[in-house]
């Protein structure tokens, strides 16, 4: 099979609102072009080099350093780089952690926690829901309100909801050992690392791209071993062989770096935290002002900044939506597959003017159809 011809740069790139993968900046796509071909003069693509050799170690090196003072991280916590983005930890995180009392808490609120839920009933045989959020509107119900069982071996939630848009609007303070996915929001603003035991993301919103999952641990909650499991699903292995308990996806390792470097020029968290509310609160101010034409049901004290769903009050038009919207250049705003209408993800790539552009063209497609 031929490979299509590589197509001429166009003058500029579409505005992409796709949930992951992610768009990625300009100039971090251009680089790793670059490098594909030939890494730091080497003659040898980033993709061929040798994952343990010389030229590859300060890639290796920079993952470290940089997410650890991106994230302020306390020494006790480790730092893991794994295959398979983030849906492999849904099996990983009860097998290695509910060991002593094999039952967990898990707070679902919206798909990606019940897909946890369900996982981690299939291999512990207890993982009881202690919340759901209301719907509509959309709320997470106050910790106070949450049914914590003492003897729950870890208490876990999901921080974003990718395809509800609902988000914590901070980590819950809950005196138990606590587990987060971020995937959907990891790095778009501070995480206060401490209260939890282990967090982990895929990199295909805010790191980079498909096929890599990032684990922060606290090490003294790993056990050594975890009997009748095979030692690539251990936490422990893989910390030992410093991530690369088999061959990694180095491709994704070296994107993963330069979007840690990216995240660093754009002024890290704080800033990046700012400017995601900034483009949040300019897409939510449209539909809200919009009449009931668009219509998005989450409370405001938990809506997604990363990702935005919203319906049409006349479904009938989702057609003429999203035609008229990829002739404005704006793409891949459809939902999630189970849940239909909108959503526009705005993760720390996306530029401020692409969310302009696309709330003009969502008040103009009101004006001529409303």
């Amino acid at each position: 099979m031929t490979a299509p011809a590589p197509s001429p740069r166009p003058r500029r790139r579409a505005r992409n609102f796709g949930p992951g993968p992610a768009y990625l900046p300009t100039d971090v796509v251009e680089r790793l072009a670059a490098d594909l071909v030939d890494y730091g003069g080497s003659g040898l693509g980033v993709a061929e080099v040798a994952h343990r050799g010389p030229l590859f170690a300060p890639v290796v090196e920079a993952l470290e350093e940089r997410l650890r003072r991106l994230l302020a991280l306390p020494p006790r916590y480790a730092i893991l780089w794994m295959h398979g983005g983030a849906s492999p930890h849904f099996g990983l995180v009860p097998l290695n952690l509910a060991r002593r009392h094999r039952r967990a808490d898990y707070v679902v609120t919206g798909h990606w926690s019940e897909r946890a839920r369900e996982e981690a009933a299939r291999l512990i045989g207890e993982a009881r829901v202690v919340a759901r959020v209301s719907n509509p509107p959309v709320t997470i119900p106050p910790v106070s309100a949450w049914a914590l069982d003492p003897g729950a071996d870890y208490v876990y939630y999901t921080d974003n909801e990718s395809v509800d848009g609902v988000e914590f609007p901070e980590a819950p303070r809950v005196e138990r050992p606590l587990v987060a996915d971020l995937t959907a929001n990891f790095l778009s603003r501070p995480v206060e690392i401490a209260r939890h035991m282990l967090l982990f993301a895929g990199a295909q919103k805010n790191l980079g791209i498909t096929g890599l999952g990032v684990v922060v641990v606290d090490r003294d909650a790993l056990p050594e071993d975890v009997p009748g499991v095979p030692r690539a699903d251990v936490y422990a292995a893989h910390l030992a062989e410093g991530s690369m308990l088999n061959t990694p996806n180095t491709v994704a390792w070296y994107v993963a770096a330069l979007m840690l470097e990216w995240i660093e020029k754009e002024g890290g968290l704080e800033a990046l935290a700012a400017r995601n509310r900034r483009k949040a609160d300019r897409l939510y101010a449209v539909l809200d002002g919009s009449g009931g034409f668009y219509r998005n049901d989450v409370a405001a004290s938990c809506r997604s900044r990363m990702n935005v769903p919203f319906t049409l009050a006349e479904p009938a038009l989702l057609p003429d939506f999203f035609r008229e919207a990829a002739d404005a250049g704006l793409h891949q705003l459809d939902g999630h597959r189970s849940r239909g209408g909108v959503r526009a993800s705005l993760y720390n790539a996306q530029p401020e003017e692409a969310v302009g552009e696309l709330c003009a063209f969502l008040e103009e497609f009101r004006r001529r159809h409303g």
